[in-house]
């Protein structure tokens, strides 16, 4: 992946820079060839015609698609504003109470627009409500032509479903990103709730507030509307069918879509969809596809040894979360793939992977496949590390609990409990339940979930949380008394 002046420059910099000057003085591309997956059926195949989203590349240089509306060069890589750094270090997820870290945030941005990257997706929702605010302080420093600014109608809880708040929210977005218009415009999480009808209608039917957003359109306030999608597929469903009979009009659709849930989304939870059905029923319809969850969570860039394994026989320099990005960017359709970046590091690998995006081949496809099945069969959590589950009345860390249980399936340090006098279980015993501590303190897991399932509304994966504790919890119950 890196180049060797690259190389020769980043042990430099680790020396001799604070990690400011690294970020200003760090420099990657990657070139590669122009095929295209064409997404059909079950299993994907592989064509050698243009990209009906209209690639845009040289070599060295990012990867641009057309939006077939407005004749938007949009980057193939988006930035989502929901993974930003704090000054504690990481993310809120691990600091929650640290202040999000804006120097460091505006020197991603600067970075991002220096290597092409011109899309920056947002949501009132994000970064405990702070992610718009420290979004439009970073992007007002650059001229607002140079960049795609994409945003949400995040008006989950019912006291927001009122005409009156969820066109405030609209306006403190346009207030707190300093601007007078959004680019993209995302009705939030559609699908999602338990009566998925009664909560589609009442965020955005019962008020008006869809109509309303149209007329905000009409307006140019927002170039253009779509929603982004989660959970019952009836909704989806029927979202289309009002764009066939004419009754809205849906600019793009943000959906999950990785080499996972292509096939398997559906069996890792069933309440949700294969984005193979999800990326056909638009892509037949030539609505441009927004890409979520790119990396599933994080899962995809940390993969078991055999995994690992089977991806380096391909290609033996590449990594993971590569193989990753350049799935989510190959079918045709394809818009841009947002993901959320809290590292320079992340940034700049991901810079490099659509710099041009090398499309997946036939071969690689069918590798790919092959590993999804396998992944697919782990009992992981389907969570995303999204947040939207935070905070738990009760103090859990729920991301936090559900993504060291995940990262020690994908680095296969999962104890398997056996006979007590087995040294080697006892050392991985050990292992885990001290790593488990140091991840999660004592009074912020999975043990002291009540089954509240004040939870279980916010989540977009749907994931029955609750269950899912006391799965765990069952498990480190069981290590602490083997």
């Amino acid at each position: 992946m890196w180049g060797s002046e690259c190389l020769e420059l980043s042990v430099e910099c680790l020396e001799n820079m604070n990690r400011r000057e690294f970020i200003k003085h760090s420099t990657a591309a990657v070139a590669g060839t122009s095929l295209l997956l064409t997404a059909c059926g079950k299993k994907s195949t592989v064509s050698d015609k243009p990209s009906a989203a209209g690639d845009q590349q040289t070599a060295g240089s990012m990867t641009y698609r057309i939006n077939p509306n407005t004749g938007d060069k949009v980057s193939l890589l988006g930035f989502g504003m929901m993974r930003l750094p704090v000054e504690a270090g990481g993310t809120e997820r691990e600091h929650p109470d640290s202040p999000i870290d804006q120097q460091a945030v505006n020197e991603m941005v600067d970075y991002a627009l220096a290597h092409g990257v011109n899309f920056f997706d947002t949501s009132p929702a994000y970064c405990q409500g702070n992610s718009e605010k420290v979004t439009g302080i970073a992007l007002s420093r650059h001229p607002r032509s140079s960049y795609y600014l994409s945003t949400k109608l995040s008006n989950f809880s019912p006291d927001s479903w009122k005409r009156e708040e969820s066109q405030a929210m609209f306006e403190r977005s346009l207030k707190y990103l300093q601007t007078d218009y959004v680019d993209y415009l995302l009705m939030h999480a559609v699908g999602g709730g338990r009566d998925a009808l009664a909560t589609f209608n009442g965020r955005y039917i019962d008020n008006g507030i869809l109509d309303w957003l149209v007329e905000q359109k009409q307006k140019g306030r927002i170039r253009n509307l779509g929603f982004s999608y989660h959970g019952d597929v009836r909704i989806f469903d029927m979202l289309l069918r009002w764009h066939d009979e004419g009754k809205y009009h849906w600019d793009f659709v943000l959906i999950e879509l990785n080499y996972v849930d292509w096939n398997y989304a559906n069996e890792i939870n069933p309440r949700n969809s294969n984005a193979s059905y999800l990326y056909n029923e638009l892509h037949k319809r030539n609505i441009p596809v927004l890409v979520m969850e790119p990396l599933l969570g994080g899962r995809l860039a940390k993969q078991p040894t055999p995994i690992v394994r089977e991806m380096k026989k391909m290609d033996i320099h590449a990594t993971p979360a590569e193989w990753a990005f350049r799935y989510a960017g190959t079918p045709e359709g394809i818009l841009t793939v947002l993901s959320g970046m809290t590292y320079i590091e992340h940034l700049q690998e991901n810079c490099r992977t659509y710099s041009p995006l090398r499309p997946i081949t036939a071969e690689e496809n069918v590798m790919l496949m092959r590993l999804a099945e396998q992944i697919a069969g782990m009992k992981a959590v389907p969570c995303t590390a999204c947040n939207y589950c935070m905070p738990c009345p009760y103090g859990l860390n729920i991301p936090v609990i559900f993504t060291y249980y995940n990262n020690c399936l994908a680095e296969e340090l999962m104890p398997a409990v056996s006979d007590p006098g087995d040294r080697e279980f006892r050392r991985a015993r050990r292992r885990w339940l001290i790593g488990y501590d140091r991840a999660v303190p004592s009074m912020r897991q999975a043990d002291h979930c009540i089954g509240c399932n004040n939870c279980i509304p916010h989540c977009p994966q749907r994931i029955d949380i609750p269950a899912e504790m006391q799965r765990i919890d069952s498990f480190v119950e069981q290590l602490k008394q083997a």
